[in-house]
């Protein structure tokens, strides 16, 4: 079934989207995790309580699919529902209700673990996905794929107000006095995961003023930074709104979610850094609530669809790098490269990531500690 879906999947024009909210189990999440509307077009949508489905049972002509994702790309998924639903209606002759819940990346993890029944999570960062799987709930070998479970990428890039009135130009500026910094919190972003990782791992690498290969030392500018940040936001989306309301001097966030401003108007610009991590979102079918909600074949179609030439350039249109490479090569002018672009591969892997950098004492933590005492 989901293959015969993306037969004839080309550039469709985006039909009607076709969306349910549970709004019990919205007012719930809102009493328990207090989350406070950003406001305007950005207002983040909490997930529904744990355990939480439609009133009503849907019609067997009906296909539901419950999307559970992080934060930065919801302008991109906005467009790529209404694209799908009308595939999917036109190949299944099922209508299709869709729902969205956008969270950072570690929210969303702990929130799909806890009960919200997402059928598909695209994430920031692998091991949010990994401890959705570790949970159980996701039974196959998500990374089986040609892309490995990869749907999109970014870089790492520093945000600057017009004109850079700072003079920032890479990592070593966001650590000198009087510049003030925004990045969101590591236990609940992925994104400022990948933030971090994109500092230290340019230290090492050797491509700032921290001696090469040495770890005291990329730690010692990680805290330098650290101590420049005065507002941990939950996720990277949160972080650019407050910087839009004027809060800081540069922000470390995604490459997307600033052209994403700069398209809705923002003045914003952004400096790429010499060294800078290639960041790779994945994306994984829940198995377990897909096959509890008879959703599996929409879900496996759904991030099947994601790898079309139509998915990806809508991506591409909200600033995130694509993985297919037809698509790639079509954008790469908007997208330049940075002198030194690594992956977290370079640094290891996730778990060594993990161990070295973020585990209870490790180099965030020491730098963080550092950074707050002012030392």
């Amino acid at each position: 079934m989901a293959q015969s879906l993306l037969k004839g999947a080309g550039m469709h024009g985006f039909g009607l989207r076709s969306r349910v909210f549970s709004l019990h189990g919205f007012i719930a999440v809102l009493l328990l995790l207090g989350v406070a509307a950003c406001g305007g077009g950005n207002k983040e949508q909490a997930a529904p309580a744990p355990g939480a489905s439609p009133k009503d049972e849907p019609a067997a002509a009906t296909s539901t699919l419950t999307l559970g994702a992080y934060t930065t790309p919801r302008e991109a998924y906005a467009a790529i529902i209404p694209a799908f639903t009308k595939v999917w209606q036109e190949q299944s002759k099922k209508t299709l209700q869709a729902r969205e819940s956008y969270l950072g990346s570690g929210a969303q993890a702990r929130a799909i673990i806890g009960g919200f029944e997402a059928d598909v999570a695209p994430l920031s960062l692998e091991p949010d996905i990994k401890k959705i799987q570790d949970a159980k709930l996701i039974t196959h070998d998500w990374k089986a794929g040609e892309y490995k479970g990869v749907v999109t990428r970014s870089i790492v890039v520093i945000g600057v107000r017009k004109g850079n009135p700072k003079k920032i130009l890479d990592w070593d500026d966001l650590a000198k006095p009087g510049v003030e910094v925004l990045t969101p919190d590591v236990r609940t972003s992925g994104g400022a995961m990948w933030n971090v990782a994109a500092i230290y791992g340019a230290a090492l690498r050797g491509h700032t003023s921290a001696a090469k290969d040495d770890v005291a030392s990329a730690t010692k500018l990680l805290s330098g930074v650290l101590h420049n940040v005065k507002i941990l936001d939950r996720g990277a989306r949160e972080s650019l709104l407050n910087f839009e309301r004027g809060v800081g001097d540069a922000i470390i966030t995604y490459e997307n979610e600033i052209l994403v401003g700069q398209k809705g108007g923002k003045d914003y610009e952004y400096v790429i850094p010499k060294s800078t991590i290639l960041i790779e979102n994945p994306v994984a079918v829940v198995d377990s609530y897909a096959k509890k909600h008879n959703s599996e074949d929409v879900a496996k179609a759904f991030v099947e669809f994601l790898y079309t030439p139509e998915a990806q350039r809508t991506f591409a249109d909200n600033g995130l790098r694509p993985v297919l490479p037809a698509v790639a090569n079509e954008v790469a002018a908007k997208y330049p490269a940075p002198t030194d672009l690594f992956t977290v591969r370079d640094l290891g892997d996730w778990a060594d990531v993990d161990t070295k950098i973020f585990a209870k004492g490790a180099a965030y933590d020491t730098a963080f500690a550092a950074g707050r005492a002012g030392q």
